[in-house]
């Protein structure tokens, strides 16, 4: 019978010596990877990089090496790396990506014999458990328990108040303002939010393939039945960065920091109090919107994590209400998100992406207080999911149904400088991008002053395309129908042969 074997992390004692080593070696790729991709476009030094991760797996992962199991890993990853130096684009990097995965497999990995079928889970543990391995494998490999112990409680809190202390600085120039108030002596500096997240990225991604560990079958069958005592001593190697105390410590830190957030959009977002001299009103809107929609999601993440079924945290009369008030910090926060949207395309008018980052913010609302109903109704994740599909199905659908070209091109006509004497000028070749829907608007628009001339060709070329479109019944649509309707209806109908 074929032993499907999983690659996990088993870290014994005899490896805390090389933990300085294969740190260094983390660090080192990481800065590579800095100087090879960030900000720079990429193509071949993604190849560089391929082999460089590897050289660094083998360096990081001497004991038990043999020269065979190198070639031969060696020779899978110059099989998968071939066609990404003929180009890089998404099918080439699927092929880095397996050829790293089963290439690391065979090097580290000498208990399965199977050439492919044994080394599938390298993929799953290598890109979808590996990640979250970094922090844990490092306090692991630490011996004083009691120190570790009260690091663990602390770790989370601490590291996720951080990235949503980034996060609310590249969204808020008051808390920008504030944290650059904390260093006088170099006023100048600025957070790089998005450089922080690359090196956080990378760290993750690269330290499974450093600090490699398979478990034998063997060993994994004999903790799965090993004998527990009512005496048992407890286990002082196991570390749970997502306990009670490390759970109620981090929410009491988040709803803290969220208030903060909720308390400005409310007194300056909805509330219009004055701003400070150096901040406008404009930038406090219509910046960081993305920002706090990707902070939310980090909560929804958090939560998951917490609250899981049978976790320590679930029946907490502490925790709980905690959860609650921050999941309720979170919809007002994606709230005011709308808000600061729809501020932004008061002035800069409406686009199709626009409209979807609309959507899209409403159905993270909407998965927040799903995930509410969850604990509440004491569901699984399993009917999250599925809750949450339906909810995407349902908003797919009516958008579907809606004319949403229509819409924006009625919307920009209507806001538009040239109709109401503010905001900016139409953008009339987006109007023509749009498609035939927007005729009705570009009707419309030629009749605002100055905007005939500039709309006369992109008009009649649309009236082509929907000539074109209602020619044949192949190409029918109810939709197209109804506007032929309107334009047949028009008394100054004009020719569409354009």
């Amino acid at each position: 019978m074929t032993s499907f074997a999983s690659p996990l992390p088993d870290v014994h004692a005899d490896t805390r010596n090389l933990l300085p080593v294969k740190l260094a070696i983390t660090l080192g790729l990481t800065a590579l990877a800095d100087w090879l991709f960030y900000d720079e476009r990429i193509g071949i030094s993604m190849t560089l990089f391929a082999i460089a991760l590897f050289a660094g797996s083998w360096l990081g992962n001497l004991v038990g090496l043999n020269w065979r199991r190198t070639a031969t890993a060696a020779l899978v990853l110059f099989v998968g790396l071939v066609p990404a130096v003929e180009e890089l684009n998404g099918l080439t990097f699927l092929f880095i990506v397996a050829a790293l995965a089963y290439g690391i497999s065979i090097l580290t990995n000498p208990d399965l014999k199977q050439l492919f079928l044994g080394r599938l889970g390298a993929f799953r543990d290598l890109y979808l458990i590996g990640p979250f391995r970094l922090i844990a494998d490092v306090i692991r490999l630490f011996s004083m328990n009691d120190l570790t112990a009260g690091f663990a409680k602390w770790f989370v809190p601490v590291a996720f108040s951080l990235i949503v202390l980034l996060l609310f600085a590249s969204a808020n120039p008051l808390i920008e303002k504030w944290l650059k108030e904390l260093n006088p002596a170099d006023s100048t500096s600025h957070i790089n939010l998005a450089r922080t997240l690359f090196w956080a990225f990378v760290l993750s991604m690269v330290w499974p393939f450093i600090h490699v560990r398979w478990r034998r079958r063997k060993q994994r069958e004999a903790a799965a039945v090993e004998p527990v005592t009512e005496h048992a001593e407890p286990r002082t190697d196991t570390l749970d960065l997502f306990g009670a105390d490390a759970i109620l410590r981090s929410l009491i830190l988040f709803n803290l920091m969220f208030a903060i957030q909720t308390v400005l959009d409310a007194a300056y977002l909805w509330g219009n109090a004055k701003l400070p001299m150096d901040v406008t009103y404009a930038s406090y809107a219509h910046r960081g919107a993305y920002p706090l929609i990707v902070t939310a999601l980090l909560a929804a993440g958090f939560v998951l994590a917490a609250m899981r079924p049978g976790g320590p945290a679930g029946k907490s009369p502490v925790i709980r209400p905690l959860v609650y008030l921050w999941v309720a910090q979170n919809v007002m926060m994606v709230a005011s998100c709308i808000q600061r949207l729809h501020l932004y395309v008061e002035t800069y008018l409406l686009t199709t992406m626009r409209v979807a980052a609309f959507v899209w913010m409403l159905l993270v609302a909407v998965g927040l207080l799903l995930i509410v109903a969850r604990i509440i109704l004491e569901q699984s994740n399993g009917w999250l999911i599925r809750m949450n599909l339906i909810s995407l199905a349902a908003t797919l659908y009516v958008c579907a149904l809606v004319n949403l070209p229509a819409i924006i091109a009625d919307y920009n006509v209507t806001h538009s400088k040239e109709a109401s004497g503010k905001g900016v000028n139409l953008d009339t070749n987006y109007l023509y991008e749009l498609g035939p829907q927007a005729l009705p608007a570009l009707n419309r628009a030629a009749t605002l002053p100055g905007l005939e001339a500039r709309l006369t060709c992109n008009r009649n070329r649309l009236l082509s395309v929907q000539a074109a479109d209602m020619a044949s019944w192949r190409s029918w649509g109810f939709r197209s129908w109804r506007l032929q309707r309107w334009l047949d209806s028009q008394p100054d109908k004009p020719s569409s042969a354009g």
